[in-house]
């Protein structure tokens, strides 16, 4: 016999009705637990912020950010991590200055991909 819903639901006419709603009850059970297991595993990860040095070179910064950030796709702030880098190296922006914008965009770029996530479920 094959596993579709019409032979389930011939089977599920031949039992009692004690039995029926067992079936039932086991189905829902079921359901729920797989419902929770897709939603653990759709839940977008919490950062693990790693604490800033009082010393931190602008490099080891953006690999701290990458680290405690590690779902947010690097690709996606090359842009703005490039141009700070530049104006550090090229335009004597300071170290702290330029590391206080890459911990902002890391965090604007999390709290995007967080609504994004909130969004699709």
């Amino acid at each position: 016999m094959q596993c579709n819903k019409k032979n389930l639901g011939l089977l599920f006419d031949q039992l009692a009705d004690e039995d029926s709603k067992t079936l039932f009850l086991f189905a829902q059970f079921i359901v729920s637990n797989t419902e929770s297991v897709d939603d653990v595993k759709e839940a977008l990860p919490e950062i693990t912020l790693i604490e800033r040095p009082e010393k931190e070179s602008v490099i080891n910064a953006i690999k701290r950010l990458s680290a405690s950030y590690h779902m947010v796709d690097r690709d996606s702030l090359m842009n703005t991590t490039s141009d700070l880098m530049m104006q550090h190296m090229l335009k004597g922006k300071k170290a702290p200055d330029v590391i206080d914008e890459l911990e902002m965009a890391f965090e604007e770029k999390y709290q995007k991909l967080k609504q994004e996530h909130e969004s699709e479920r």
